[in-house]
């Protein structure tokens, strides 16, 4: 199976920047792609599916991307299953916590596709 056709799941509260990330997946090849407006809806369709891969936003309520990035780590069905963290802070000790919490790869904002598609790589390998 190639790497474009792993289902991915984008967590972000916001629908403008779920459909950006949903965009730019598209133009990487990602077709496979499912939304959640929260940790919690996230964890549920997570439990639920079988995702190859979660890009998660960091400020969230009720439940961040650092908790669900815990909760997912926690979860034994769950926890090797790759989690890039998007966020607009780009402070040490957050990348610091992610790292520590387990996360793959972490994307500052604004970015772009080729930002994206190199997070991406370096998490599952090359993307056709």
């Amino acid at each position: 199976m190639s790497i474009t056709a792993t289902q991915v799941l984008i967590v972000d509260d916001y629908a403008t920047m779920r459909r950006i990330l949903r965009n730019l997946l598209d133009q990487i090849g990602f077709k496979n792609v499912t939304e959640a407006s929260d940790g919690a809806d996230a964890l549920s369709k997570l439990r639920g599916g079988n995702f190859g891969m979660v890009i998660s936003d960091w400020n969230m309520e009720p439940m961040t991307g650092l908790q669900l990035l815990q909760e997912v780590r926690k979860d034994g069905k769950l926890k090797d299953v790759p989690f890039i963290m998007v966020t607009a802070e780009s402070k040490t000790e957050n990348v610091v916590t992610a790292k520590q919490a387990g996360v793959n790869n972490y994307i500052v904002k604004p970015f772009n596709a080729a930002t994206l598609k190199q997070k991406i790589e370096s998490v599952l390998g090359p993307v056709a």
